[in-house]
């Protein structure tokens, strides 16, 4: 009979495992730079289940409920139904148009973050509108399929259509074509570097500047050894998982399904990249920047010193997140050729 151990000892190895755990999550945070430190730091906080997931999902609803209250002042906001081709349900599109912009104009498609399991465009109502406002054009944003429910191809399809439609509809619009830019925030970011090279192997959707805010790139992560602060990699791994519809492996051979996974970078679009040092992508932004940079394509990269992985949502007030996020909105206007107006 297998004899068990004694309840002190676990509890005893439990403690120990626990401190552990603190220990390392305090060494992180010390890699914070200051201005960026917040209490929720301390909370540890994965995805790692359905339950957590569902979780999840509610509390960015009830974000975005919130959102609406954001949008910039003079930033009209009105949702349009993207007809999509083979039976696929419409894509849920936000268009944010600024009084007094005058036709045709550059335009921006945003594509939300949320681990490409989670999200929705509201969360994006401020930065979004802000763009819109600030660069004069217009910005629009899909509420793109999510995984497990509907895994990779859904989502970037969703996110193709809608850049399909933009060309298509260009003089309703009041678009210029050769002035449209793919970005996005973390998942969001990752699909819009898919999008761009789906985008240049057709050839038939121009897209001129890619807009890449912490990037979430390369399904291989979860198998190296590393972790960070609020996206773990615990959460990147069940992701991932749920986007492709099997655990993260060496081998990938669906094109377009993770976009560090493409070999030839020649002709992709003008990019921005940006990240923070202690972000669990860091390493993988730093990788596409060099082999963009390789093909030669134009790439600015920019690092931000003890930045983690969404920081200007949890301190949007430290000067290193409101840099971060206004070198971004520079860039943009530098790539697609307007003039940017702060008030």
């Amino acid at each position: 009979m297998r004899r068990l151990l004694p309840l002190t000892i676990i509890t005893a190895a439990v403690a120990v495992f626990a401190g552990l755990a603190v220990a390392r999550r305090q060494r992180r945070i010390a890699a914070v730079a200051p201005e960026l430190r917040h209490p929720q730091l301390m909370v540890p906080m994965s995805l790692r289940s359905d339950s957590s997931l569902q979780t999840g999902r509610r509390l960015i609803d009830a974000l975005s409920k919130q959102a609406g209250k954001l949008v910039a002042d003079g930033v009209d906001v009105r949702t349009e139904m993207v007809p999509t081709d083979g039976g696929d349900p419409p894509v849920r599109t936000l268009v944010y148009e600024p009084s007094g912009r005058v036709g045709p104009s550059a335009a921006l498609l945003w594509i939300h973050g949320g681990g490409l399991v989670m999200g929705r465009p509201e969360m994006n109502h401020e930065l979004c509108s802000r763009i819109a406002k600030e660069l004069s054009i217009v910005v629009v944003n899909p509420d793109y399929r999510l995984a497990p429910e509907d895994p990779f191809p859904a989502g970037l399809d969703d996110c193709v259509t809608t850049l399909a439609w933009m060309h298509a509809q260009a003089d309703a619009l009041g678009l210029d074509t050769g002035r449209v830019a793919v970005g996005g925030g973390s998942a969001g970011g990752g699909l819009a570097a898919c999008l761009a090279q789906v985008a240049t192997d057709r050839g038939d959707l121009p897209v001129r500047f890619q807009l890449l805010q912490y990037p979430m790139l390369d399904d291989r992560t979860p198998l190296r050894d590393t972790d960070a602060l609020l996206w773990t990699n615990t959460s990147n791994e069940y992701a991932w998982t749920a986007y492709l519809n099997h655990p993260p492996r060496e081998h990938e051979g669906r094109p377009y399904a993770s976009a560090s996974r493409r070999v030839d970078f020649r002709g992709l679009p003008a990019a921005w990249i940006g990240v923070g040092d202690i972000d669990l992508f860091h390493d993988e932004c730093v990788d596409y920047a060099e082999r963009l940079e390789a093909a030669g394509v134009p790439v600015r990269f920019d690092v931000v010193p003890g930045m983690y992985h969404g920081a200007e949502a949890i301190r949007p007030d430290a000067p290193a997140a409101a840099g971060f996020i206004d070198g971004m909105l520079s860039a943009l206007a530098s790539g697609l050729e307007v003039e940017r107006v702060v008030a």
